[in-house]
């Protein structure tokens, strides 16, 4: 990871898929069904409750929407992290605090403000997915951020 692109993009995809393949090994354990209705869940953030009959093409939307978000949040501490010294000094928690604010961002303010359907609060599943969000979302970002920036000054100097 050279570039700021690179670095970005392979961490946002990386994250993209592990919070994605959580998301399904969560809604499997969850007897939840086919675990292709999560893309179409995502989908209808946009399409409502149209993605849910409109086909496999709603699975791709669902896909794209969920690795864009993947790539904001990652773009946006790649952004964040030299101007904020304590992402630098205290790596893991920063990335963990960073994952719970990715978890209060998406449940509190993108899904309210979105087309999907109201799901009842679970304290349990808010739970698990607070840590799905630490430590396969928040701590991978930071752990990469803080290596391609350490990298970076070292090659600076």
């Amino acid at each position: 990871m050279k570039t700021p692109f690179t670095t970005i993009l392979w961490t946002g995809f990386l994250v993209g898929l592990l919070d994605g393949i959580a998301a399904i090994v969560n809604f499997l354990v969850s007897g939840g069904g086919n675990p292709v209705r999560i893309f179409y869940y995502i989908a209808s953030g946009v399409f409502g409750k149209t993605a849910f009959v409109a086909g496999n093409q709603m699975l791709f939307w669902g896909l794209l929407f969920h690795f864009m978000i993947a790539y904001i949040f990652t773009a946006f501490y790649f952004w964040l992290y030299p101007k904020v010294n304590f992402f630098s000094t205290h790596v893991i928690l920063s990335g963990m605090i960073y994952g719970i604010v990715v978890w209060i961002v998406m449940n509190l303010l993108v899904l309210p403000l979105s087309n999907t359907p109201k799901l009842p609060f679970s304290s349990t599943q808010a739970i698990i997915g607070i840590g799905i969000h630490m430590f396969l979302v928040g701590l991978p970002i930071s752990l990469l951020m803080h290596q391609y920036f350490t990298g970076y000054q070292h090659k600076k100097a």
